[in-house]
């Protein structure tokens, strides 16, 4: 019998934001939206949160999200499962200098400080996102000095740029033995 799950409702999402780590909370962010800061300076190499939520098939996350543009979807290295966040560690926003990593430990996320991070600061990870819509940006805006200008992953990136060159291509040589 398939399971039934519907999305939570931003709202239903923001009421759980306070399951997580006393130390951390959720507020207004200049990077997007509501951001997850900390309230305690965290030490490199601390475990932070984990990223909670229930675990759907590729499948049924693309279901449910279909005209949805923002999700709190985690995905797995399996590659068939994702998370659909919805505790404090859902709203740590994308950087691409960021001050934690997201680690997967037996199909469980972790979030983990990469250098020593202050009371009050914003925790980020980079999503170096992938197999994204061609056409969705996925823009960035962490302003940070080596910014991206995206959150896709390096080789995402270069995997875009070959896929536009092979679409240019394309839709040249269509354009031409048409035009013959």
């Amino acid at each position: 019998m398939p399971r039934k799950y519907s999305a939570p409702s931003l709202e239903q999402r923001q009421k759980k934001r306070s399951a997580g780590p006393s130390n951390l909370f959720i507020r207004r962010s200049m990077i997007h939206a509501e951001g997850c800061f900390t309230k305690v300076p965290i030490k490199n190499g601390t475990r932070v949160v984990e990223y909670t939520g229930p675990r759907l098939t590729i499948l049924e996350a693309d279901a449910l999200y279909e005209n949805q543009p923002r999700t709190y979807l985690f995905g797995l290295s399996d590659g068939k499962h994702v998370i659909d966040g919805n505790g404090v560690a859902a709203f740590i926003n994308h950087s691409c200098k960021p001050n934690c990593e997201a680690h997967e430990v037996n199909g469980r996320v972790i979030i983990i400080a990469i250098r020593d991070i202050v009371a009050g600061e914003e925790l980020t990870y980079d999503y170096s996102l992938y197999d994204g819509e061609l056409d969705d940006p996925s823009s960035c805006s962490c302003g940070s000095k080596n910014c991206r200008g995206t959150m896709y992953s390096d080789e995402e990136i270069r995997k875009r740029k070959r896929c536009g060159a092979f679409v240019r291509n394309q839709f040249a040589k269509n354009s031409s033995s048409q035009q013959r």
